[in-house]
C-alpha cells in the first residue's frame, strides 16, 4: 500500500507525462508535494521503484516511467485524515517500440550548456534508437559546456529535442536569444522576463525580456557515446 505522498507523487508524474510526454524535474516535484528538499523526492521515487510502480529510464534526462497505478477503486487518505485523493485508471498500455528500431533525426550543430553561443545549422543526421523519442518531430544538438551537469547533461552529449514553440515552467528547452544565440536551460518566467536557469551552481541564471527569447524545442532525451 502506498503512502499519501507516494501516491501524490506518482499521480503528479503521470499527469505531466500525459500532458507533455516529459517527466517533471525534481524541483517541480518538490514544489508540487510541498517538500523542503529534493532528498525527500529521491526517497519517494526509490520507494515507488522498489514497489514496482515506477522506473528510471537509462541514458535519458528526467526520464521516469509509470509502470502501473493503484486500482481506481482505491483511494489514499492524506496524513491529516481529512482529504481523500482519488485515483485514476491507468492509461492503456502502448505497444512497445522494438529496441533495435533506429530513426535518423537532423543534427543541427552544437548548443551551449553554458553562456549562449551561435547555433550552427548543418545537414547531418544522427541515428537514434526510436525508444528514446516520443511523439512529434525531433532534431538533435551536440551539447557544449557544463552548465547542465546537475541534470545529467554533459559536454559532448547529444540532446534530442522535440520541436515546440512553447514551454512549461521547469522544462529544459532550447532557447534562442536575440535570434542567433542558442542555449539549453530550464525555462522559467519572472513577470515580463524569461529566466533561463542552469543546472550547475557555478553558473548564474540568465534573464531576458520575453521578446528576446524564442523557444525552439523541449528536451526529449539524451544520447551519449562512449569512446
Amino acid at each position: 500500500m502506498l503512502t499519501a505522498k507516494q501516491h501524490e507523487l506518482l499521480h503528479f508524474i503521470q499527469q505531466r507525462l500525459d500532458a507533455s510526454g516529459i517527466s517533471p524535474s525534481f524541483e517541480e516535484m518538490k514544489e508540487a508535494l510541498g517538500l523542503k528538499s529534493k532528498s525527500g523526492i529521491h526517497r519517494l521515487i526509490s520507494a515507488l521503484e522498489e514497489r514496482g510502480f515506477l522506473r528510471r529510464l537509462p541514458n535519458r534526462a528526467r526520464a521516469l516511467e509509470v509502470l502501473k497505478l493503484p486500482e481506481a477503486a482505491k483511494s489514499v487518505v492524506n496524513s491529516n485524515r481529512d482529504n481523500i485523493v482519488p485515483l485514476r485508471k491507468a492509461p492503456p498500455a502502448l505497444k512497445p517500440i522494438a529496441a533495435n528500431d533506429i530513426i535518423e533525426v537532423p543534427l543541427h550543430g552544437r548548443i551551449a550548456a553554458g553562456v549562449p553561443i551561435e547555433a550552427f545549422e548543418d545537414h547531418n543526421n544522427l541515428a537514434v534508437p526510436a525508444a528514446l523519442l516520443g511523439s512529434g518531430e525531433h532534431y538533435a544538438l551536440e551539447v557544449s559546456g557544463d552548465s547542465m551537469v546537475e541534470a545529467g547533461i554533459f559536454d559532448g552529449d547529444y540532446a534530442l529535442i522535440q520541436k515546440a514553440s512553447t514551454a512549461r515552467e521547469g522544462d529544459i528547452v532550447v532557447a534562442l536569444v536575440d535570434g542567433q544565440d542558442a542555449t539549453l536551460k530550464y525555462f522559467r518566467r519572472e513577470g515580463t522576463m524569461i529566466r533561463l536557469d542552469p543546472a550547475n551552481s557555478a553558473y548564474e541564471p540568465q534573464r531576458y525580456p520575453a521578446e528576446r527569447v524564442i523557444v525552439q524545442g523541449r528536451l526529449s532525451g539524451l544520447l551519449r557515446r562512449y569512446h
